[in-house]
């Protein structure tokens, strides 16, 4: 026989019911429930009611799969082979906790599945407790916000355990192999606060990539132990090209002093491009408020020219306007020059995507929603670890992945013909 199918108004198209669940029973439930007076969540409600008697009834059927007979039946193993009783067990789930019985074996050499020996919670309590944590909450508010939702109490020691188990995932994602080649690698820094016997900032230094593919990578998460130098941007970039990366084609950040000749010497053929977005607000930051629309407006044709040579007329038109009053501005384009030019050899695929840092900015906006909210940090380990988990929680629906890919094919293929094959060179 057919399964009923019902069509809903608001949408118009068939809609299946879930495998596996009975509306009807599930609506004579309800009804029951709410005639008795039974709540339907909260201590005592009717789903803690469902879920013990589900994780129950689940355990059983494990008891009866490893013993091979049903209850009451005789098992080949003798007086080995038989259930013996059951013991009480609290466990923490999404709608609160709940207290089961486990059945156990004679020789007890049974190992439930679902709920494991010495299990205390359910996956799900451990997914929000990772959730909260990456928006930044304290693990206190976290406490604060289960005990309120879920009617559960979950300690901060629980909690800090809970994040703690992240770690190996994170040494493992931090050391796993990269690809050959990226035709785009973005770089940057978030500061952190640290108290490591008193409070400092600490920069957390971030590399995001662009695959082949058009995908997004972030590379890694380092921890440095001061200011945002070019030296540790080098043993970052070593690290990098020791996990396999052999080459780059360009690499944009906000114009660090030194930061090219590291990254040639790690990637010799590799082209520094500086954030133009920065290079422009550094400029406003000699010039005085009234003057940054016009500055902004006499620098736009210097980003917007067709070819260098076009760039330094404009700049040597707005450094006739502007040098004598603002002589400071001048001087910070000329020493920033050839790091600005290399985007305008490019088609305006290209130009679009490497002018500006943007794509790492989106991220470093929300690992600084993240550590705001903890305000500073016990060890650079704690730091370290809420930032990972605000990093791997940026896409949960693979949207954002989908953009991305189709923002950046245009780009990709402009890439490879730029520069002479070496985006596809090792897929050859």
């Amino acid at each position: 026989m057919m399964a009923d199918v019902r069509v809903t108004e608001t949408e118009g198209r068939a809609e299946e019911p879930a495998a596996g669940v009975d509306d009807e029973l599930v609506a004579q439930l309800v009804a029951r429930a709410q005639a008795d007076g039974l709540r339907l969540t909260g201590e005592g409600g009717l789903l803690q009611q469902l879920a013990k008697r589900v994780l129950e009834s689940a355990l059983e059927g494990e008891l009866t799969g490893h013993l091979g007979h049903e209850h009451g039946e005789k098992g080949e193993g003798g007086r080995e082979s038989y259930r013996n009783g059951r013991r009480a067990k609290t466990v923490v789930t999404e709608v609160g906790p709940v207290e089961i019985e486990v059945p156990r074996d004679r020789a007890g050499t049974f190992e439930p599945m679902l709920v494991k020996k010495r299990q205390r919670r359910l996956g799900g309590i451990d997914e929000m407790v990772l959730s909260l944590s990456a928006k930044g909450l304290t693990h206190g508010e976290i406490s604060a916000h289960l005990a309120e939702v879920c009617g559960t109490e979950v300690s901060k020691q629980t909690i800090s355990t809970i994040t703690d188990s992240v770690v190996a995932g994170m040494l493992e994602w931090q050391n796993r192999p990269l690809d050959a080649v990226y035709p785009v690698v973005f770089i940057d820094c978030v500061h952190v606060k640290v108290r490591d016997g008193q409070v400092a900032n600490r920069p957390v230094c971030m590399a995001l990539a662009v695959t082949a593919e058009g995908t997004r990578d972030i590379l890694g998460l380092w921890v440095g132990d001061g200011g945002e130098g070019a030296k540790y941007w080098l043993q970052v970039l070593t690290a990098i090209k020791n996990r396999g990366v052999r080459d780059v084609l360009m690499l944009v950040c906000d114009g660090l002093t030194g930061l090219p000749d590291a990254v040639n010497t790690v990637w010799p053929a590799t082209i520094v491009q500086t954030c133009v977005v920065h290079l422009l607000r550094n400029s406003f930051k000699y010039a005085g408020r009234q003057d940054w629309g016009k500055i902004a407006k006499a620098l736009r044709p210097v980003c917007t020219a067709p070819t260098e040579e076009a760039a330094m007329e404009r700049f040597l038109e707005f450094s006739e306007e502007w040098g004598a009053k603002y002589p400071a501005i001048v001087r910070l384009w000329e020493r920033a020059w050839a790091e600005f030019v290399p985007f305008l050899q490019f088609d305006v695929e290209i130009r679009k995507i490497v002018c500006t840092t943007n794509a790492i900015e989106s991220v470093n906006a929300r690992i600084r929603k993240a550590v705001r909210a903890r305000g500073h940090f016990p060890t650079e380990q704690d730091a370290l670890k809420c930032v990972y988990l605000a990093v791997m929680s940026l896409d949960p629906t693979g949207n954002g992945t989908k953009r991305w890919t189709r923002r950046w094919k245009p780009a990709l293929q402009a890439f490879d013909i730029a520069f002479d094959g070496r985006l596809t060179a090792t897929q050859r």
